[in-house]
């Protein structure tokens, strides 16, 4: 049952939902009364909520389990560290910006803090995307172990948009080049209309713990001058971690 539960719960990645019950049992892959027990229990113990006040509404996480999940302590140490640099270097690009970690093959969003226009953002807090997709996985990646590397080339790589990297060796180049300039680059590659750039985060003992980036709409993505505050940014958290 627990297998079950966790089903149910997996179904809210990547988007967050809502999402009416008969949606939840077809994306699990649980008969419709299963789903219904279930949801009842998870909407008890706070893990699922109502979206709205009908009963058509569909269900969204609960806070219980943003609660939780908050508290993992690697991740609430490196977020509350990374919270300044963060900041920072928003308010010296003026564009969204992330903190990014690798789980397996996905990057995962540990925080962000939004620009001033609204772009629509692929990558929050919380959510997961390929590292393929991303900027933040793209730096994470070129400097992960190259085994990873390696068999990560060697599978299909997704595809999110149609401008979305599935050629292994035009993405090993881009990883060849993020290793010697330090930053990583997506363009319209996880969502249509959003361009980034990206830099690796390092501990004490020199491995790429977290990525930063910065996103913007792909009409004012000016590499050149975003890199500066980013490397500023990057290189201050790694410091920081450092010496933590």
């Amino acid at each position: 049952m627990l297998d079950k539960a966790a089903a149910l719960l997996n179904c809210f990645a990547p988007d967050g939902g809502p999402y009416r019950l008969s949606e939840l049992a077809r994306r699990a892959g649980l008969p419709k009364t299963t789903a219904h027990r279930l949801v009842g229990q998870l909407e008890r113990l706070g893990l699922l909520e109502r979206a709205g006040d009908w009963s058509d509404s569909g269900y969204r996480l609960g806070a219980r389990l943003f609660e939780l999940g908050s508290l993992v302590p690697r991740r609430l140490d490196l977020r509350e560290t990374a919270l300044p640099f963060l900041q920072d270097l928003h308010a010296a690009a003026g564009e969204a910006v992330h903190l990014g970690v690798r789980d397996d093959r996905s990057a995962v969003c540990l925080d962000h803090v939004h620009g001033h226009d609204g772009l629509p953002m692929p990558f929050r807090t919380g959510g997961r995307l390929p590292l393929t997709c991303t900027a933040v996985g793209k730096a994470l990646l070129a400097f992960s172990d190259p085994g990873l590397g390696e068999r990560i080339l060697a599978a299909p790589l997704p595809r999110l948009t149609d401008h979305s990297i599935t050629d292994p060796a035009r993405l090993r180049t881009e990883l060849e080049q993020a290793q010697n300039t330090g930053l990583a680059y997506a363009e319209q590659e996880s969502a249509l209309g959003v361009s980034c750039i990206a830099a690796p985060v390092f501990d004490r003992r020199g491995e790429a713990v977290a990525a930063l980036s910065v996103a913007v709409p792909c009409a004012r993505f000016r590499p050149a001058i975003l890199a500066p505050a980013l490397r500023t940014a990057a290189l201050g958290l790694s410091r920081r971690l450092r010496g933590a």
